[in-house]
C-alpha cells in the first residue's frame, strides 16, 4: 500500500520554471543527428496541422470569426504532434534562451541548437509540401484547397517587414506559452487542453509562425504553379521577406517575451524568495 496518494494537480509556475530550465540544457548538449532528425519531424509535424488549416477554411460559409477559429483548432493538431510525438520546433526552443540566461548553456550551444532546428524544420516543412503537391489533395473539392493555399501564401508575402515582425513576436508569445503550460501538465490529456486555446487563438487572429510558413507559402507556390496563376510575389524572394522579419519576431517573442521573463521571475530572483508558485 503506497504512503501517499499521487498528485494528479498542475505543476506550479515556479516548478514550471525549474522544468523549462533543466529540459534546455539537455535540449542544447543534444547531439547534432537526433536534434536534426527530430527538427525535420517538427517541420513535417507542422506541415500536417498547417494542411488541415487550409482544408477546414476552404469554401467555409461560417463567417470571418468562426471560420478562423475552426482553422485555429485544426492547426493545433501540429503542436500535439510535436509535443505528444517528441520531435524539436524552432519556435518552441526558444524557450532554451533560460538556461542560456543562467549560464548553464552557453551562446554557441545555444546558436548550435537553434541553427540545426530551424534548418531541420525547413527541411520537414519543404518535404512535406513537395508530398502534399505530389499527392494530388490540393485538388480536392475541384481545385478549391489549391486556391485556398494560393490565397494563403500570396497574403504572407505581401506583408509588409513590420507588419510581419509584429505578428512574428505575437504568434511565439502565444506558442511558447502554450509549450510553458505544457510543462504543468501530468497528462496527455492536460498537455492537448494546455495546446489548444493558445494555438488557436494566434491562428485566428493572423498571427506569423516561420515554421508554418516554411510550408505555407511554398505549398501556395506549387499550387499556383498548377492553376496557372502568375503572382511574381510568390516566389524565394517573396518567400524570404516573409520568413526574415516573421522569424525574428518568433526570436523576440519567445525568447524574450516568455523565456527571459520567467526567467527574472523564477530563477533570478529566486534566492530572494520572488515569485509565486
Amino acid at each position: 500500500m503506497p504512503d501517499s496518494e499521487p498528485n494528479h494537480d498542475a505543476y506550479t509556475p515556479r516548478e514550471i520554471a525549474r522544468r523549462v530550465h533543466s529540459i534546455g540544457v539537455v535540449k542544447a548538449t543534444m547531439p547534432a543527428l537526433p536534434m536534426l532528425l527530430l527538427a525535420i519531424l517538427a517541420g513535417a509535424f507542422i506541415a500536417f496541422g498547417a494542411m488541415f488549416f487550409t482544408l477546414v477554411v476552404t469554401d467555409s460559409v461560417l463567417g470571418f470569426g468562426i471560420t478562423r477559429l475552426l482553422g485555429g483548432l485544426a492547426f493545433s493538431t501540429g503542436l500535439v504532434l510535436v509535443i505528444v510525438g517528441g520531435a524539436e520546433l524552432f519556435t518552441g526552443n526558444n524557450l532554451i534562451a533560460m538556461a542560456w540566461a543562467s549560464g548553464e548553456v552557453t551562446t554557441g550551444r545555444l546558436l548550435r541548437s537553434w541553427a540545426l532546428v530551424y534548418a531541420g524544420n525547413l527541411i520537414g516543412s519543404l518535404g512535406s509540401a513537395v508530398f502534399v503537391w505530389l499527392s494530388g489533395t490540393l485538388h480536392l473539392a475541384d481545385g478549391s484547397i489549391a486556391a485556398t493555399a494560393v490565397s494563403i501564401a500570396s497574403a504572407k508575402v505581401a506583408l509588409p517587414f513590420g507588419e510581419a515582425f509584429v505578428r512574428g513576436i505575437l504568434c511565439n508569445a502565444l506558442v511558447c506559452l502554450a509549450v510553458w503550460m505544457c510543462f504543468a501538465a501530468r497528462s496527455v490529456a492536460d498537455r492537448i487542453l494546455a495546446i489548444v486555446f493558445p494555438i488557436s487563438a494566434f491562428v485566428a487572429l493572423g498571427f506569423e509562425h516561420s515554421v508554418a510558413n516554411m510550408y505555407l507559402i511554398p505549398v501556395g507556390m506549387l499550387a499556383a504553379r498548377d492553376l496557372g496563376i502568375d503572382n511574381e510575389a510568390l516566389d524565394l524572394a517573396g518567400f524570404l521577406g516573409n520568413l526574415v522579419p516573421v522569424t525574428l519576431g518568433n526570436l523576440l517573442g519567445g525568447s524574450i517575451l516568455v523565456a527571459l521573463v520567467y526567467w527574472l521571475i523564477y530563477v533570478r530572483a529566486q534566492g530572494r524568495g520572488m515569485g509565486h508558485g
